[in-house]
Order: structure tokens, then C-alpha cells, then sequence
């Protein structure tokens, strides 16, 4: 009988062919199924004229919109460029086309570019130029036989999944609106759709007896909300008001709606095993684990040490799927992409690949049983970051635990360090090649711009290639627009871009004319600033904003906390440290990969350049920016010089240099102060702005303040481990928070030098800490307008500082 049934199942599996699809076709049918459920083409024609109204309202009836087929694209997305045959000067000049309302802005985006010489960066980094458009009638003509950009790859991925914190927090409808519309520009037609999600908790949760007040405990504050959804923390900053979670679901459903009007694809969250205390009570069979401490300073059980339902028990999946349920009820049916990252900085328990290949299926099993058709989007950060963990076997394990074509990797740190390289392309695994970039929100310049005119390129036409798409999944926004330009572009490149000649050209469109000083200094910032190969994850640790905590009194080494040994990176490329280079090892180092020199050579042809440009928005952002960052490099010398002074016990040179590390800073603040982009008034009154009452605002003011200072929790004597993780070089907070920290700091170390005793590092952390406290629960008011003449005051700290 045994006999007989073997047999059988052998003739079945001969008869019976098992349907195992190439990547190719996954990605097909996927493709196909994502098509199906977008907005109609009038709907999306609509939506794209709608952009360009905004964009540029005197131009409405200057463009004719049309949404094609894939097959007049040859199978792919694209956009076409032609010209309208008019038999007057009335009427459309232009006809776009594309497959989607994404690839019509996109297109609409490339004319202006490429034919109208215009420039399209957010707000707050100059936002666009369009004085270099033509008037109505007189717009250029694209060659007679048109122009067809298709999409090498299917996708132009966006987002990570912190900047929702980092920098969407505090958005209202008319905020979002604008960034749709720029990613529309930019081509993106996958981005992360995370707002509101805690109010489809709430409903999930308490279906599973979980009371409100037990979600208070779990939800974090509206700045901490990102960590809280990842279970790093909870509580910290909440609770969470029933005003805020109604707002932000009305939010997400204005979000999606405009989204999917454009055709884009939203990646919804998922169910990642993150669960409320409570549900150990409510459900004490459940195979649900308390995790460790995540950088709280002594384990506060009050927002430290969350709890993780293992996706193996059965309460994962009904859980995963109610979540999945809820947002189609919520929303509709509007995607098959689902974001999870249950292994995010959480490695399994064991590296057996039996039980991580179970448990990446019973994740995948909760999605697909709340959608069919899930596919499952994964940041591929864990690759990186526990490295040592997941070695080969463990990768293939959990990459090959679902349906083939079921799971997206998101090569989140491909710039720097490409994982496809060295794991035969995800093991088979469809993955978007992506930039990350920027950590906290911090604002530096900074990019690698030949990696990224190279890298997609690269990645595409590798051998066994399974990349699908081009992403950027920065932690925070609003900062190096020539960086998310050109990354935004490779996702319709298919050959690698020359960057000198692109440069020369984003130069012309981003001020609106050419100025030949201006070009020379962005041939400087290509090969310095823009040129980090050293391999390190570039977190803005300049001395202003990342002040070092230690006592440099007797054996420095040894005094400096673990977190800040690693964050002084004292092992820097000798070669690169050109600000530093006499320096010793022991001394604190922050981040520095090019010459210095060229760099302030390249704020001279800066300012040279000025006369021409002093009305133009985006120039004087770009001129405030790189004078700020050649300041705060120059400050990084000055703190060593001052603290050098100090080991030394040399009274005259340490007084000089202490007091010139505090004139900096009031003179970046003053420099900060003359371009609205870089106002901390900015930030909290945005946060105010969303409270429905007192309490509220109160609460939203202290996280604004609290995410970018000490961002965690603190004692008398230690501050978060996490503090200054999303520092910022704003005016207002140099003033009013990291002058005060200098000042105190150095003012101890004079004590120290007067009084011929050990700096009392101590007594300094305790009188920080505590101002800092007071700061962050602080309602003072800060400008929310610029003041003063940038380029004058730029031209006068040069002068001060380096002629």
C-alpha cells in the first residue's frame, strides 16, 4: 500500500507540472496585478494637469496630458515628448504622454529641465526655479520625431521607515500635497504609506481586548512614533490623543487618495509582532517575548524593553490578518505591497535556518491571508548592520521563505555598501538598489555622486541581475536637493550619467542662469564634498551639534562613554583627515573626508558669483548651506586647538581658542538666521500648529524639542545615549541650546586650568543635563522669518574667518 502511494505521487508530480515562475515573470504578474487597480486614465490625466497647475499655473493650457499603454511604450513605462501640430499660437504646445500620471509629471519635469532650463527641489532647499521658462506660445519645440524615456526598471522606491518621524511628523494635508506633487516630478510610483497607522491599531487591538489605556502604554509620542511602530520603545513622549489619531487618518486617506489618482503604488505596513504588554495578560499561552533594552540609560521598564509575539504562534497570524483586513476596509483595495522588518535590528533567537525559513513564512502568512496577492517589502538593513549574524545560510533562509515573488529587498545602503555584490543578488530575490544617505535628519552636505551615477547602472546589467528599481530611503528630508536630483534620474537612466557635464547643467537650471564662478565651485564640490569614499556612515558629528562628552583631564581615551568612542570614528583615512592631520589619536574626530581648503576655495567662487545671483532663492540656500558647513569644519579644528590648549595647560591659548569655538557658533546662528530654510521657529510652530488644544500643544512642543536634542531619556548625571542623533543646524537651537553646552562645557575646563584641579566632568553633565531638561520643556518663541542680507553676511564671515 505504502508502495503504491509513492508511486502515485510520483505519476502526480510527473502529470502534474509544478508552475514555478522566473523572476521575470513574478515581476510580471505583479506588474499586471498593480495595473489593475489604478486610478482611470481621466482620473490620472486630471491629477497630472492638476500638478502642473501648482507647479505653474500660467502654463495650464500650454500642455496636453494623455495616458497610454504599455504597448505604445514597448512593453514598459514610459513618457513621450511631442509636439502639438497648431495651426495658431493657441492651444497646447506640448504633448506628453505616459502610462501613468507619474510618467506624464515625470515627463513634464524632464521638458522643463532639459528644454526650459527650470529646477524643482523642495521648499526648504530653495524650491523651484522657473524664471528661465518661456512665456505661453514661446515654449521650445522637441525634435520633430519626439522623445520616448522609458523605465529601465519597473519602480522608484521612497522612503525610509523613520521619516515619518524624522520629517513628516508634524505635516498637514496642504505640506503632503506638495511632496506628492514633487515625487510625481521626480517619478516615484512607490512610495512608503505610513501616516495613521496607530488608529487602525486601535481598532485591531481592541478587538482583541485591549483597552485604550493599555495602547497608551504602547504607542509612542508623535516624534517617536516611527520606534514605537518598530518596537525599539513605548510610551516614550505619548500617549497618544484620540484628536491625534483621528487627524492622522483622515491624513492618510487624503495620502492615498492623491497618490493613487496619480498611479502610484503605496507600500502599506504590516504586522511585524510588535505587541502591547497587555496581550501576555489577555492571551498568557502565547509564545510572546520581552526584548531587551533599546539605548535607554538604565532600563526605565516605562518606555524600555517592549514585547515581540513570535510570528511561529498562531496569534501572529490572526493579528497580522486583522491588521491586513482593517486597512482595506479602511482604505479599499489599493495595493499588494506590504513593509515589514520584524528582524530589524531584532535578530531571531537562533541562527538555525529551519526556524528563521519558518519564521519568515509565518510573516508572510499573516499578510497573505488579509491580501492574496501580497508580496512582501523588506529593508534589507539587517544585512548590514548584523552582518555577523546573517551569513549565508541564514539570508537564503529567510529570503527563499515565501513565494518566489513574493518579498522585495530594499538594498537600503547600496551607495556605500551594495549587498547584491556579495550575496549572488539577494539569492535570486528581487531587490531595489537604494540610497541611504542621510541619518537623523542631520543636515550636512555630503553624497557620493559617482556612485550613484554608476550604481543602479551597475547593479542592472550585472550578470543574473535581479534588480527591479532605484529607491531613496534617507532618514530625513530636505537637504542635498543635487543628491535626490540625480538619484531620482537613474531611475529612468539606462546608461551611467557623466557627472561634470550634468553638474555643469543642474548648475544653469537650479540658479536659472549660467555663472561660470558658480560651475568652478560645483567642480570642487563634485570631488570633495560630494566624493565620501571612505565608507562610513556619514551622522553629522561636527563638534557644534555633536558636542563630545568626555573629561580630556588625564588618559582621554579611556573617559570617553563606548557610544562616543564610536561615533568619534578615530580611525579615519589618514589622507582624508586634512583638518586634522596634526592632531592626536586620542583627541575626538569628527567626520571629515575631504580637503578643507578646496572647499573654502569653493565658497569663494561661491560668493564671486553672488552679484548675479543675490535674488535667486535656490542660490542663496545652496551659499548659506556650504558657508554654514565650511564654518562648522573650521569649528572642529578650533575645539581641538582649544582642548590640545588644555592637555597642555597653555591658559593664553586655551582662552583664545575656547572663546573663538563659541564666537562660531553665534556667528553660524547669525549666517543660519538669513535663509528661512534654516529656522528652528519653523519646526515647533509646525508641531503647535496640529494641537487641538493646551495640553496637546504642549505635549507636541516637547517632542519637536526633545527629537533633536536628547531624542531619549537621561538622568542627573548621563545623557541619552542617543542625544544629538538628529542634531540640527538650525537658528534658534545654536543659540539657545548648543552655545549654552560649549559655554558651560569650557567654562569647567577654565575652573580646571584657574584652580589647577580635574575637570569636574561630573558637576558639567549635571548642570548640562539639567539645562537641557529645562530647554526641552521650554515654551519660548523663535523666528519663523528670515533675517538679514545672506550674502553679506556670508561675504563678511569669510572675510573674518579666511582672508
Amino acid at each position: 500500500m505504502a508502495n503504491f502511494k509513492t508511486q502515485l505521487l510520483i505519476l502526480i508530480l510527473v502529470l502534474v507540472p509544478i508552475v514555478a515562475l522566473s523572476e521575470p515573470e513574478a515581476v510580471e504578474a505583479l506588474l499586471r496585478r498593480l495595473d489593475s487597480k489604478r486610478s482611470s486614465a481621466s482620473v490620472q490625466e486630471a491629477a497630472a494637469k492638476a500638478v502642473l497647475k501648482r507647479l505653474l499655473p500660467t502654463h495650464v493650457d500650454s500642455f496636453d496630458f494623455k495616458i497610454v499603454s504599455k504597448e505604445a511604450c514597448g512593453g514598459q513605462s514610459c513618457f513621450l515628448l511631442n509636439n502639438n501640430n497648431l495651426s495658431s499660437r493657441q492651444g497646447p504646445e506640448i504633448q506628453i504622454k505616459g502610462t501613468t500620471a507619474v510618467e506624464i509629471a515625470s515627463g513634464l519635469h524632464w521638458y522643463l529641465k532639459y528644454w526650459c532650463g527650470a529646477h524643482v527641489s523642495w521648499d526648504k532647499t530653495g524650491g523651484v526655479q522657473v524664471v528661465s521658462i518661456p512665456k505661453p506660445g514661446s515654449l521650445p519645440r522637441v525634435r520633430d520625431e519626439g522623445l520616448k524615456i522609458q523605465r529601465p526598471i519597473p519602480w522608484n522606491y521612497y522612503q525610509n521607515v523613520v521619516t515619518s518621524s524624522y520629517s513628516f511628523v508634524w505635516w498637514d494635508w496642504e505640506r503632503w500635497q506638495k511632496e506628492i506633487d514633487w515625487m510625481a516630478l521626480q517619478g516615484i510610483n512607490l512610495p512608503l504609506a505610513f501616516t495613521g497607522q496607530e488608529s487602525i491599531w486601535q481598532k485591531v487591538f481592541m478587538d482583541f481586548n485591549i483597552s485604550k489605556e493599555d495602547l497608551n502604554d504602547f504607542f509612542g509620542g508623535p516624534a517617536f512614533l516611527a520606534w514605537a511602530r518598530m518596537g525599539n520603545l513605548h510610551a516614550w513622549g505619548g500617549p497618544l490623543s484620540q484628536n491625534w489619531l483621528d487627524q492622522q487618518l483622515v491624513l492618510q486617506k487624503q495620502i492615498l487618495t492623491r497618490m493613487l489618482e496619480l498611479g502610484m503604488t503605496p507600500v502599506l505596513p504590516s504586522f511585524s509582532g510588535n505587541v502591547p504588554a497587555a496581550l501576555k495578560k489577555i492571551y498568557p499561552s502565547a509564545n510572546i517575548t520581552r526584548l531587551g533594552d533599546w539605548n535607554t540609560v538604565n532600563g526605565d521598564p516605562r518606555w524600555c524593553c517592549t514585547y515581540l509575539l513570535d510570528p511561529s504562534d498562531t496569534l501572529f497570524v490572526e493579528i497580522g490578518t486583522a491588521f491586513i483586513r482593517r486597512q482595506v476596509e479602511e482604505y479599499g483595495d489599493v495595493t499588494d505591497i506590504y513593509n515589514c522588518d520584524t528582524f530589524n535590528e531584532n535578530s531571531p533567537p537562533t541562527n538555525d535556518p529551519a526556524y528563521i525559513s519558518s519564521l519568515g513564512a509565518a510573516v508572510y502568512k499573516a499578510m497573505s491571508k488579509g491580501d492574496k496577492d501580497a508580496v512582501w517589502l523588506m529593508q534589507g538593513w539587517l544585512f548590514y548592520s548584523d552582518s555577523s549574524f546573517w551569513k549565508p545560510p541564514q539570508m537564503k533562509a529567510l529570503l527563499h521563505s515565501v513565494p518566489f515573488g513574493k518579498m522585495i529587498v530594499l538594498d537600503l545602503f547600496a551607495d556605500v555598501k551594495p549587498i547584491w555584490r556579495t550575496s549572488s543578488q539577494f539569492y535570486g530575490t528581487p531587490y531595489i538598489w537604494c540610497l541611504l544617505h542621510n541619518f537623523g535628519g542631520n543636515i550636512e552636505m555630503y553624497g557620493i555622486l559617482d556612485a550613484i551615477s554608476s550604481g543602479p547602472v551597475d547593479a542592472r546589467t550585472s550578470e543574473n541581475s535581479t534588480m527591479v528599481g532605484v529607491g531613496m530611503c534617507m532618514e530625513g528630508i530636505e537637504h542635498n536637493p543635487v543628491i535626490y536630483e540625480l538619484t531620482s534620474e537613474m531611475a529612468f537612466r539606462s546608461e551611467k550619467v557623466q557627472v561634470q557635464d550634468w553638474l555643469k547643467t543642474y548648475s544653469r537650471r537650479r540658479y536659472g542662469k549660467t555663472v561660470h564662478q558658480v560651475e568652478a565651485a560645483w567642480e570642487i564640490l563634485h570631488h570633495t564634498i560630494y566624493n565620501c569614499t571612505d565608507g562610513i556612515a556619514d551622522h553629522n558629528t561636527d563638534f557644534i551639534v555633536k558636542f563630545p562628552d568626555w573629561d580630556p583631564s588625564s588618559n582621554p581615551i579611556s573617559n570617553i562613554t563606548k557610544q562616543n568612542q564610536m561615533q568619534m570614528l578615530l580611525a579615519l583615512d589618514r589622507k582624508r583627515r586634512v583638518l586634522l592631520q596634526e592632531t592626536s589619536a586620542h583627541l575626538p574626530q569628527a567626520h571629515l573626508w575631504y580637503s578643507t581648503q578646496e572647499v573654502v576655495n569653493a565658497l569663494r567662487l561661491f560668493l564671486d558669483g553672488g552679484n548675479d545671483l543675490s535674488g535667486s532663492l535656490t542660490y542663496r540656500y545652496d551659499l548659506v548651506d556650504l558657508t554654514r558647513q565650511v564654518l562648522s569644519k573650521l569649528a572642529n579644528q578650533v575645539y581641538v586647538d582649544a582642548v590640545t590648549a588644555y592637555q597642555g595647560r597653555d591658559v593664553k591659548a586655551y582662552s583664545l581658542h575656547s572663546r573663538n569655538f563659541v564666537q562660531l557658533i553665534k556667528d553660524i546662528d547669525v549666517l543660519l538666521a538669513s535663509d528661512d530654510n534654516f529656522l528652528l521657529g519653523t519646526w515647533l510652530e509646525s508641531a503647535k500648529k496640529l494641537a487641538a488644544n493646551p495640553t496637546e500643544r504642549r505635549q507636541y512642543e516637547w517632542n519637536a524639542r526633545t527629537q533633536v536634542t536628547m531624542w531619549f531619556d537621561n538622568t542627573k548625571t548621563n545623557q541619552s545615549k542617543l542625544h544629538d542623533y538628529a542634531n540640527k543646524f538650525w537658528s534658534g537651537i545654536l543659540g539657545s541650546y548648543y552655545l549654552p553646552r560649549a559655554s558651560t562645557y569650557f567654562s569647567y575646563l577654565s575652573k580646571s586650568l584657574r584652580d589647577n584641579k580635574d575637570f569636574e566632568v561630573e558637576e558639567w553633565r549635571k548642570e548640562w543635563i539639567s539645562l537641557s531638561n529645562g530647554w526641552q520643556a521650554g515654551t519660548e518663541l523663535y523666528p519663523v522669518k528670515a533675517k538679514g542680507d545672506a550674502l553679506a553676511i556670508s561675504r563678511a564671515l569669510y572675510k573674518k574667518y579666511f582672508s
